[in-house]
């Protein structure tokens, strides 16, 4: 019997042109399947025209901000204070915004991986079930509530009494605490399904040659799913360098080329709301800033991506 739509029994070997072929002939036999193509074509279409006027734009202001202000002022210079003496050294929001995604790595990647593990390999999986939404559910939390804890417990009833008038009222370190909290689902829910995606072969030929749990899971899971931890990490990276909120309220406002988590810092994203809420007008140096940190910042991020899509691509393991 032949189903609508099924391909016709061939006989012997056929070749990869014949197959394309068969499928070409079979395409589309339903009305509503060209309906279909053409909505998802359509919805494809809008994501890259989108993202083509996002780029368009940002770089057509960044143009306009060169004009005023010399590549040489921007990327030799180190000292960022636009309104006041006019100065456009980039390097101290760069240097912000790297102390803010180091110290946040550091926090929320022992935790992650390790909560990863714990739900792989330890956890019974009534435990999983229930403490794996619980986890998730973190990310469900708005920043600017993850700001004003940063602000209001982190720093004034946990640093300040550890660091006394060591530590800045507006810091590094208590943005960097609460955005690890922030991205710890990511992390560790996105490493546990690459975890869980490893086949149970693996684990057990291990245990046959007499490894421990701690041995399997360190040993012969965590390389194996390494493509899928790379990925979460940077899902993890890309939710801090664009995060907003918690840097602008937390990490303070003051310009710094420092990465010490003490101290307090401005980052490429917090200057773009400072002088966003700040009404800049358009066509001033002041508004065109705003498109040139972003265009770095865009190209940082980039090159993050294509460096970790090819560490990911180099480390994946595709099993049968």
């Amino acid at each position: 019997m032949e189903f609508p739509g099924q391909l016709p029994a061939q006989g012997g070997a056929e070749t990869e042109a014949e197959l394309r072929a068969a499928l070409h002939r079979h395409a589309f036999k339903r009305p509503g399947e060209i309906v279909i193509v053409a909505l998802l074509t359509l919805c494809a279409t809008v994501s890259v025209v989108t993202t083509v006027l996002i780029v368009f734009t940002l770089f057509g202001e960044t143009v306009n901000f060169f004009r005023e202000v010399t590549f040489a002022q921007f990327f030799l210079h180190t000292d960022w204070s636009p309104q006041l003496l006019q100065h456009y050294g980039v390097w101290e929001l760069v240097a912000g915004t790297v102390s803010v995604v180091l110290w946040s790595m550091v926090i929320a990647l022992p935790i992650g991986l390790a909560a990863a593990i714990y739900l792989s390999e330890y956890a019974h999986p009534r435990t999983r079930r229930v403490l794996k939404p619980m986890l998730e559910a973190l990310a469900s939390v708005p920043t600017v509530v993850y700001a004003f804890f940063a602000l209001t417990f982190v720093t004034t009833d946990v640093l300040k009494p550890l660091f006394g008038d060591n530590i800045e009222f507006f810091n590094v370190l208590g943005a960097s605490i609460v955005m690890a909290v922030m991205i710890l689902p990511t992390i560790a829910s996105v490493s546990e399904d690459a975890m869980a995606a490893v086949p149970r072969s693996l684990r057990e030929a291990a245990y046959g040659l007499g490894a421990t749990r701690l041995e399997v899971s360190t040993k012969v899971v965590f390389p194996a799913a390494l493509s899928g931890i790379l990925a979460a990490i940077l899902l993890a990276v890309a939710r801090v360098v664009g995060e907003t909120m918690i840097v602008a309220i937390a990490a303070g406002s003051t310009p710094n080329l420092s990465v010490n988590p003490l101290d307090s810092v401005q980052t490429m994203t917090g200057y773009m709301l400072q002088i966003g809420l700040g009404d800049a007008a358009r066509g001033t140096v002041d508004y065109s800033s705003i498109f040139a940190v972003g265009s770095m910042l865009f190209l940082m991020t980039f090159g993050l991506n294509v460096g970790a899509q090819a560490i990911v691509r180099h480390f994946r393991e595709v099993y049968d």
